[in-house]
């Protein structure tokens, strides 16, 4: 696994592309919550497209669709994996 300098945050990833969770750093009940939802390392997350505001936008994984607001997707780590 490549240290976290290396690595960006899905919410910096854009519309259409896949990203590959490395690291998940967040903490208690809302940790739990996204791992549940297949948020987990080594998942892979489509990302979709963002409502009209820009927040929150809403990611494919696990074949669910799921919306995360910018504070939680900058807490998962990982690299974009397809353009």
């Amino acid at each position: 696994m490549k240290d976290q300098s290396d690595m960006t945050t899905l919410y910096l990833a854009q519309s259409g592309q896949k990203f590959l969770i490395q690291k998940v750093k967040i903490k208690g009940d809302l940790k739990r919550r996204l791992l549940d939802l297949g948020f987990v390392p080594g998942s892979v997350v489509e990302v979709l497209k963002a409502s009209p505001l820009g927040d929150p936008v809403s990611y494919r994984v696990a074949g669910t669709v799921i919306a995360l607001r910018k504070e939680e997707s900058q807490l998962l780590f990982g690299e974009v994996i397809q353009r």
